[in-house]
């Protein structure tokens, strides 16, 4: 068996990337340099236990149930700052960027298996299925800031597809 194929060394590279990524925009988060941040940061479990509802429900509702308008009504706050470079930064920019992606890929979904969150941030570990994400799907994290109130007002995210896994050396799902 040869420890260093192509898909393995591209896997790796992929997943190198995708842990800079979220080392690198939580390190910024938590560095807590913004007054604005520093007035959104919750404390308690019960307010990160809600950031986080609010997160999942805020992600199904535009993608899975395909109703981004609901969504940014229910879970939006007063900005949508967007760091993914295909989206502009607003929630009407959102809204017909998820409008416009569902319609083309109505089978898209996303599942999401991990949530974690720290302070007014929460980041989302997913497999993401569909005519658009190929035969295996791609992973994805996306990380959220929320304001004090539990709304979305920020967005980041790293995206991946993901390889066969009868070609994994570990034997372990990606996501």
């Amino acid at each position: 068996m040869r420890l260093f194929t192509l898909s393995r060394l591209v896997t790796l590279a992929a997943l190198a990337a995708a842990l800079v990524s979220l080392a690198v925009a939580l390190g910024v988060a938590s560095a807590g340099t913004s007054q604005h941040a520093k007035q959104a940061c919750v404390r308690g479990q019960a307010l990160l236990e809600r950031n986080k509802a609010n997160v999942v429900a805020y992600y199904e509702t535009a993608f899975n149930d395909k109703n981004p308008r609901l969504a940014v009504e229910l879970y939006g706050g007063d900005e949508y700052i967007q760091h993914n470079p295909l989206a502009d930064n607003g929630f009407d920019a959102f809204i017909q960027f998820v409008e416009t992606f569902t319609s083309a890929f109505p089978d898209t979904h996303i599942d999401i298996r991990r949530v974690i969150a720290e302070c007014d941030m929460v980041v989302t570990h997913a497999v993401l299925t569909g005519a658009a994400y190929g035969e295996f799907g791609s992973k994805v994290v996306d990380i959220f800031r929320l304001d004090a109130n539990g709304k979305i007002v920020e967005h980041w995210d790293v995206l991946a597809a993901q390889v066969d896994p009868a070609t994994s050396a570990n034997g372990n799902p990606e996501v």
